[in-house]
């Protein structure tokens, strides 16, 4: 397997098979208006955070990687308190996808990992841009559990299944 291959695949691990199915996970428990909760003007909902996630994904990966026009909007990401339902949260995180596999396809060498881009003002490489989506992912995904974790006062289990104690 090559290193294109495995960066390729740790992105899609990261971000679709860990972070997109803790956020499904979460809205799973959460009520629909838990899911608009603020516990104040200064922090984010979950949904808020689902729709910047999406935002972000789209401009960084879609626009940044695989050359899309950047049509995102930023600010309404955080502005929407609209109840907008769990099940279309869902479905904008599940139609990524196809956005981020596009734009992986157009890396076809390790080459390209390096080629510089412009994304929101930043120069980046391709391969910055991938690490940077996979831990912004993570880090709101994070919150995302956290937010859950207050209002619901349970363990989410992410690890549920493993021992997390083994020692190699």
């Amino acid at each position: 397997m090559t290193i294109l291959q495995i960066v390729k695949d740790q992105f899609n691990l990261r971000v679709y098979d860990e972070g997109v199915e803790r956020i499904k996970k979460v809205l799973t428990l959460l009520s629909e208006e838990e899911v608009w909760y603020r516990p104040n003007d200064a922090a984010n909902s979950v949904g808020n955070l689902v729709l910047h996630l999406c935002g972000n994904v789209t401009q960084w990966i879609g626009s940044g990687v695989g050359g899309q026009k950047d049509i995102r909007e930023r600010d309404v990401e955080f502005e929407t308190t609209d109840l907008i339902s769990k099940d279309l949260l869902m479905e904008k995180l599940y139609n990524l996808r196809p956005i981020t596999d596009q734009a992986l396809l157009t890396i076809v060498s390790e080459e390209q990992l390096t080629d510089p881009r412009t994304v929101q003002g930043f120069d980046e490489t391709v391969l910055g841009i991938l690490i940077h989506v996979t831990e912004h992912f993570s880090y709101h995904v994070g919150q995302i559990a956290i937010i859950a974790k207050y209002l619901k006062g349970l363990d989410l289990g992410f690890y549920a299944d493993m021992d997390l104690n083994v020692k190699n």
